[in-house]
């Protein structure tokens, strides 16, 4: 190790996601980890506050913004990455599956703009890839399961998992999404646990478990381990498939899903300007029922 990061979380209580700036002490060099867009679906209105704060407290610090990572391509948020490339020249990075993401739903929203090998980012993490922030040391762990694409970084001691792993009073995240897998999401919990029981943890997600009345975000692989409402230790493969298949059959669809997930598979990029110069998402709709005969 060369150091302890400084990690300043930031919660968007909209869509209950944390986003994190990871400073190096010793250089100044930073970057953001799942950074949130605000977008108003209602009004189709796009905003950049929660951005723009991350902006200002590593202006504020003296830090230098070189990477922006996402954990995966979210289904809840919309990805401020391209807003603070733009600012600050930081690179976009995300695990190299995000190529099987592309291809899984560039047919569903008919994305003929959208290339399926990933160029839309600036870099495709691999699995065990190391790389830096100033002088910390950054290492890639792949760990799909939530969607075919997830990673976990590792930073000095640290781990930001995504939508992996939630609060141990919380659980685990679903893994009913296109390309999910709940086999997958199970092994690559226990991989994360095979870390030093030490290892600090940061969820991207809080949503208050039952009878918390405070938002967290932040654990350590032993307390995993032992607490964790449905992966602790002790808990087969086969129960933990079957409990998270009986979970996810009961959950309802995202409410950003359909804008999140094709904006975000364009590393946060919006679908090319219409002639008007407006930008549209598309919305597919299946009929169902009687619904056909009427349209």
């Amino acid at each position: 190790m060369t150091g302890k990061p400084i990690i300043q979380a930031f919660f968007d209580e909209p869509t209950n996601t944390i986003s994190y700036l990871v400073a190096d002490p010793a250089t100044g060099h930073a970057a953001v980890i799942d950074p949130v867009l605000d977008y108003e679906h209602s009004a189709g209105e796009v905003d950049t506050r929660s951005v723009e704060t991350i902006l200002k407290a590593a202006a504020d610090a003296g830090f230098t913004i070189v990477w922006t990572l996402e954990t995966h391509a979210h289904a809840d948020h919309l990805s401020g990455s391209p807003y603070i490339k733009a600012k600050t020249g930081a690179k976009i990075g995300i695990g190299e599956h995000i190529k099987d993401v592309q291809r899984i739903f560039r047919p569903v929203f008919n994305a003929d703009d959208l290339k399926t090998d990933g160029s839309d980012f600036d870099h495709l993490f691999a699995d065990g890839e190391s790389f830096r922030i100033g002088e910390l040391e950054a290492r890639v762990l792949y760990t799909p399961g939530h969607t075919p694409a997830d990673i976990t970084y590792l930073i000095e001691g640290t781990g930001f998992v995504g939508d992996t792993l939630f609060m141990p009073d919380y659980g685990t995240a679903r893994a009913d999404f296109p390309g999910g897998d709940a086999h997958a999401l199970f092994r690559s919990i226990k991989k994360l646990m095979t870390l030093p029981p030490d290892t600090r943890l940061f969820m991207c997600h809080d949503y208050k478990a039952p009878g918390r009345d405070q938002y967290a975000w932040e654990t350590t692989v032993a307390e995993q381990r032992a607490t964790n409402v449905h992966v602790k230790e002790g808990v087969a493969e086969d129960d933990f498939v079957a409990m998270r298949t009986a979970r996810d059959a009961k959950l309802s669809t995202p409410r950003l899903l359909l804008p999140a997930v094709q904006v975000n598979i364009r590393a946060g990029r919006f679908p090319p300007a219409d002639a008007n110069g407006v930008r549209y998402l598309t919305i597919p709709v299946k009929l169902k029922g009687g619904a056909e005969a009427g349209a």
